[in-house]
């Protein structure tokens, strides 16, 4: 295998969940016919990240995978012969979620994911956070690739990543909705560098609340063989986007990543998991204190 192609769906939402169906499906065309394997939709699309904390909102506009919302992505995978992380506001007790699933080029649900750091001290307060990290191994024309994923705020925490990792992840999927600056693209190339896979990750465009576009896509491997015996450090960034809405592509290449992966020193090889018991204490002091915080 060479290449997985993602296609970053950099987007701004509708008025209306129709709205925002009728939209995906034009955008999830486009992607076909530039030669996407995979269509990665911003966080929360069905919504366009909308959030209220009234019960009844919540009722109404969170939906299952066998809506017709869903169950349209569900088809449209299977039509384009391309696969779609489709990402939206779930039906779940006693609250909602936000997950993302992805359909095969089949239309086979292979990954289903609710965040897992939800924004508690913002309107995902709501919301039921999800109870863990998932892979799959996605079938492509081109061969398998073992995808991960994470959403949004996920990002800002290093065990996200890391147990995706752990658990083979060689892509992450990260549909987004904030402002990606500096430090937030920062994170992800960190992400990518220490767990030597790739990410990429899908963000509202400018005009959205609260967003500015910069989807991005990093594959990980940062350092290279520029001639026989000299390896030379190297950019992870495959692309990164403007603030404009549209469709960028990201190649993986992934006879790369897996060399760099089986050859390079970071990643798993040298860890020492015995020592890191305090990653999993639930203790927490100043200056970390919030009465917002749920475990």
């Amino acid at each position: 295998m060479t290449q997985f192609v993602v296609a970053l769906l950099q987007l701004i939402s509708g008025q209306t969940q129709e709205d925002n169906l009728n939209k995906g499906i034009s955008f999830c065309k486009k992607a076909k016919e530039m030669g996407a394997d995979l269509a990665l939709f911003p966080e929360m699309w069905n919504t366009g990240y909308t959030l209220s904390q009234d019960p009844e909102w919540l009722k109404q506009n969170a939906i299952g995978l066998q809506s017709p919302f869903l169950s349209t992505f569900c088809r449209l995978s299977r039509e384009l012969d391309m696969a779609i992380g489709i990402t939206y506001l779930e039906m779940y007790d006693p609250s909602p979620r936000n997950t993302m699933t992805v359909f095969d080029r089949f239309g086979k649900p292979v990954l289903k994911y609710a965040k897992v750091h939800t924004c508690d001290f913002d309107m995902e307060r709501t919301l039921t956070p999800g109870d863990d990290f998932y892979t799959a191994v996605l079938d492509t024309k081109g061969g398998p690739v073992k995808i991960g994923a994470m959403i949004c705020y996920d990002r800002e925490f290093p065990e996200s990543a890391r147990i995706l990792m752990l658990k083979g992840a060689e892509v992450l999927l990260a549909p987004n909705a904030c402002p990606m600056e500096l430090n937030r693209l920062s994170q992800l190339r960190a992400r990518a560098f220490e767990n030597m896979v790739g990410i990429a990750t899908a963000n509202y465009a400018y005009g959205q609340p609260d967003c500015n576009g910069h989807s991005s896509a990093f594959d990980g491997i940062a350092y290279g063989e520029i001639r026989p015996g000299v390896v030379e450090a190297r950019d992870t960034l495959i692309v990164e986007a403007g603030e404009s809405e549209g469709i960028y592509l990201a190649a993986f290449p992934m006879d790369s990543i897996r060399g760099y992966r089986k050859r390079e020193v970071h990643g798993n090889a040298y860890r020492h998991p015995n020592r890191y018991q305090l990653l999993v204490s639930e203790e927490v002091e100043e200056p970390f204190l919030r009465d917002d915080s749920r475990r």
